[in-house]
């Protein structure tokens, strides 16, 4: 049944759906075989990945992607851009907008099958995203991997990019926002919610009763501090080219600040691109719903 058009969803609908979200994240996480007895069996890393592996919003640059391969125009993106830019500026979100968003995140697959999802991502990987990963961070998931533990993305995008993101990097596997399929075809509908914010902790929790994992002797990486529960739900969090509330919040709670953006001017600049590119992130979700109520 679809929600009342004048009222925003019910608070328990939200948790359910991030929960569902974390759930179908944990499950469709892959584990690479040569990692299926680790050394260090009960410690693990969780990574975010915008701006925390790699520089900008890996869901704009698969969008671009496929917007050069024709899956959507340049006028739907422009058009959704500017209400997700402008909502993000004034502070201001309308339930329903995000709502609708929501629903249509990921339309723009809808009809295209995940095997070909799959081969195109291969591709976009290689010209969009590869030279954009942060040395450094790539550095802190390759100590993790040398203490034999095992080391996992966790972040909203799709879990096809995600998982072929973690594969690129040699890293155990990926928890994505998951896009449901029918007989390899994908409907255009999330399983559950996008996998942000509370939906993260979710798949790490689900994720942890899975492999037997200790949180408590885990680590967590991210920029954002939409990403606290799941910093604050291991015992090393770290906060990695860190937007201004996250600094704060870490400075506090004294844990790890880790800054590889160059000269005090990129800092800033590089604080300006998350918040455009979380805006841009938002626009693919609204610029798809767009093309899917067309259709």
């Amino acid at each position: 049944m679809t929600p009342s058009r004048d009222k925003p969803r019910p608070a328990r609908d939200l948790r359910s759906r991030s929960t569902l979200a974390g759930e179908a994240a944990a499950a469709a996480a892959e584990v690479e075989t040569a990692l299926d007895t680790p050394a260090d069996p009960t410690s693990a890393a969780f990574f975010d990945v915008d701006n925390t592996v790699m520089q900008g919003a890996s869901i704009f640059h698969l969008a671009r992607g496929l917007h050069r391969r024709d899956f959507f125009t340049t006028r739907e993106i422009l058009g959704a851009a500017w209400k997700q830019a402008y909502f993000r500026l004034v502070g201001v979100e309308d339930p329903n907008h995000v709502a609708e968003a929501r629903e249509g995140a990921l339309g723009f697959i809808r009809g295209h099958t995940v095997a070909e999802l799959e081969e195109l991502g291969e591709e976009i990987f290689d010209e969009a995203m590869a030279h954009r990963i942060w040395p450094g961070t790539r550095a802190l998931a390759q100590l993790h991997l040398d203490r034999g533990q095992r080391v996992w993305l966790v972040t909203a995008a799709p879990i096809e990019i995600a998982s072929i993101i973690a594969r690129r990097l040699g890293l155990t596997g990926a928890m994505g926002t998951v896009a449901e399929h029918v007989d390899g075809v994908y409907t255009g509908r999330l399983v559950g919610d996008m996998l942000h914010g509370p939906a993260k902790s979710e798949a790490i929790k689900a994720l942890a009763q899975r492999e037997g994992l200790d949180l408590a002797a885990c680590s967590a990486y991210s920029d954002s501090y939409n990403d606290l529960p799941m910093l604050s739900m291991v015992g090393d969090p770290c906060a990695i080219n860190p937007d201004a509330k996250l600094r704060a919040h870490a400075k506090e709670q004294g844990w790890r600040i880790r800054d590889y953006r160059t000269a005090r001017k990129a800092a800033r600049a590089g604080v300006f691109v998350a918040g455009v590119a979380g805006a841009a992130s938002g626009a693919v979700a609204a610029a798809v719903a767009l093309r899917s109520r067309r259709r």
